[in-house]
């Protein structure tokens, strides 16, 4: 083993919980501002979502605007193959887009929840005199009894209410309005099928918490300025009816406007309550966002917080904000599992082949024979199986900070100076994606401009980053870094334990350079960067 060239510290740290550990052994309670077992043991809920099962979204599908939810997405599936050759379709697509093998490789990969999102549709019919559905439920059932076998929790999450709660495509809206607050029927229709799930999981301890309504009433459309106040309303009255079958389960609830709106929060009216915000970083260039607002309301509210959707971006936003949450005592969930043609995702669904002219289709183009669409309907019945999808490592190495993998330099630890980094000038904040803390996030070409080519740190003599990572087995690690001299010469050091070698950049060029092997513990790492002479950018440190 080269001692030279090290670049991870062997500073072990407590193993992350993980599924293994925390299982479904017993009903997960909310104590102060953490979740608890039922011995008291902290945890900390790392979950996925099962996004695209039971409420199809149409992005995920690669379709336009005439397929963008559930019901458009059907019709395009019926007028292409028929009523019953759709019909037998979708029965196969429910039955094989997550299995047993799913929820298996979820907890082999680390993850100790899910989130499934439900479409009221699959419960309950519409129509004037609804009636509940056996297949939804079986399917929850056997969701359930997988994730028990797995210790995987379930959140259970109403993605899609009756009638609709955003008035947009992600609910399955029928009208493109929230008639879920526009007619009372619907809002009683929710809180019979509420208590109908109650029922049937009020004894089974897998299940972690009722979601009940998934991103209400976004503001962009008016929805939340119209319907606001009888959001917190429809809470206090589907919590008093849960509670009178199931006293045991967590209840989760989510703010206006796309989850994120809190200020229809009063004070909390259940002992068993969690709050739960979403955050996609979409920004150009790159941006953490800050959750200040949600640790303020977390304070005053005095109830844990949690993130039911994050992700649908890349490696270096997984990284930095699965880190920065777990820092503040959040537990998270990633969007999605899987879905179609992505290397985002932990897995990827191939696309089938004549899969093109369906897409078209749905954006108005000419309709594809029916021959062309049964084969393609046919062949994503098969491409939806786990055994057939893509799996991206790299993906979830990200998510859960782990090793092998690429650490970029901007995603230094959240633990704040002196313990994450240490600058001169702490009063002048970074341009760019952490721009409420000093270290300098630049562009890689050192332009002042927005990085759209990517970002590294910049750091002068005196200036170190601490970085932390995990690596689930003990095996033996090749490190580089990359890094270039503003002026040449210039010299840094990659500490391990304290000790380190020192490195003399004599060009000013981007230089990728082999810091050779080491033997590392599972467990969780720290590494750190440190400037002695001039000025040095870096890029990113990996260890495969």
């Amino acid at each position: 083993m080269s001692r030279k060239r090290l670049v991870v510290c062997l500073l072990l740290f407590v193993v992350q919980v993980g599924p293994g550990s925390v299982g479904a052994k017993g009903f997960l309670r909310t104590q102060g501002q953490d979740m608890v077992g039922e011995h008291g043991n902290k945890v900390l809920l790392r979950g996925v979502g099962l996004g695209n099962w039971l409420l199809p979204e149409g992005y995920m599908w690669k379709f336009g605007d005439r397929g963008d939810r559930p019901r458009r997405i059907e019709k395009i599936v019926s007028d292409l193959i028929g009523p019953e050759q759709a019909e037998r379709f979708w029965l196969e697509f429910r039955k094989h887009y997550i299995t047993e093998a799913d929820i298996a490789r979820i907890a082999e990969l680390g993850f100790n929840s899910v989130r499934p999102a439900l479409n009221a549709r699959r419960f309950l019919t519409e129509g004037d005199n609804p009636q509940y559905v056996d297949e939804g439920f079986e399917l929850l059932d056997n969701l359930v009894t997988w994730c028990k076998k797995y210790d995987v929790y379930v959140i259970i999450d109403m993605h899609g209410a009756p009638g609709g709660q955003t008035g947009a495509n992600i609910d399955d809206s029928p009208n493109d309005r929230p008639e879920l607050f526009m007619d009372p029927k619907n809002q009683d229709r929710l809180v019979e099928l509420w208590v109908k799930i109650a029922q049937r999981y009020k004894d089974e301890p897998t299940v972690a918490a009722y979601d009940l309504l998934n991103e209400p009433l976004p503001g962009s459309t008016g929805a939340k300025e119209k319907y606001e106040d009888q959001l917190e309303p429809l809470y206090k009255r589907i919590t008093a009816a849960i509670r009178r079958v199931d006293s045991r389960h967590m209840i989760t609830l989510e703010g206006a406007d796309w989850a994120n709106d809190w200020s229809v929060f009063s004070v909390p009216f259940d002992d068993n309550v969690f709050y739960q915000f979403h955050y996609y970083c979409w920004d150009r260039p790159d941006t953490l966002k800050g959750i200040d607002q949600f640790l303020s309301r977390r304070s005053e509210l005095n109830r844990p917080v949690w993130v039911g959707e994050t992700g649908e971006k890349e490696n270096t936003i997984y990284w930095g904000t699965t880190q920065y949450f777990e820092t503040h005592n959040i537990g998270w969930s990633f969007w999605p599992w899987k879905k179609m043609d992505t290397t985002n995702t932990p897995y990827s669904i191939e696309r089938p082949s004549g899969w093109d002219q369906i897409v078209a289709y749905s954006r108005g183009q000419g309709k594809p024979s029916a021959e062309v669409a049964q084969k393609a309907f046919d062949e994503l019945i098969e491409n939806i199986k786990l055994e057939n999808c893509v799996c991206f490592p790299d993906v979830v190495n990200a998510i859960f900070r782990r090793i092998p993998g690429k650490i970029e330099a901007e995603n230094y630890g959240h633990r704040g100076p002196g313990q994450s980094y240490s600058v001169k000038d702490p009063s002048t904040k970074s341009q760019y994606y952490r721009t409420s803390e000093p270290v300098p996030v630049v562009s890689l070409d050192g332009a002042d401009r927005r990085p759209r080519g990517g970002q590294c740190i910049r750091l002068s003599a005196g200036e170190w980053t601490a970085y932390e990572f995990n690596n689930r087995q003990a095996r033996q690690f090749h490190a580089t870094v990359r890094a270039k001299a503003d002026t040449a010469p210039a010299i840094f050091e990659v500490t391990s334990d304290g000790a380190g070698p020192t490195i003399t950049l004599s060009q000013t060029g981007w230089q990728e350079i082999d810091l050779g092997s080491v033997d590392l513990v599972a467990g969780q790492h720290r590494a750190t960067v440190e400037v002695l002479e001039g000025t040095v950018f870096f890029d990113w440190l990996q260890a495969q």
